[in-house]
């Protein structure tokens, strides 16, 4: 392994771990009130969005950048896990909610 691939392991395992605390936090504590809905959505949508440019270049390319993978599968589990929570554990309407009822009446 170079040192280029250690940095970017490196880089990716603190990349990937940088949500853990709230995914952590969430399951135990089961509250996410506080947990803001669009702030998730929007980081959902940024590592599916990047995480198909970086496969798709690395297809074209023939170059695989395994760290990244790495970095975005896990992001995209805890983000997955953090909007289940949203919407199983939240005590107030979220703004989905809200819109869905403003749209049906």
């Amino acid at each position: 392994m170079t040192p280029n691939e250690i940095i970017g392991w490196m880089g990716s395992i603190l990349f990937a771990i940088c949500g853990l605390p709230q995914v952590i936090h969430t399951f135990k504590t089961q509250k996410v009130d506080d947990l803001n809905e669009l702030f998730i959505w929007l980081w959902f949508l940024g590592e599916v969005f990047t995480f198909w440019y970086i496969i798709i270049d690395d297809i074209t390319n023939k170059v695989y950048h395994i760290p990244l993978y790495f970095n975005y599968l896990f992001n995209l589990i805890m983000v997955f896990y953090l909007i289940y929570a949203k919407y199983r554990y939240n005590s107030k309407p979220t703004s989905l909610a809200i819109l869905k009822r403003r749209v049906i009446k």
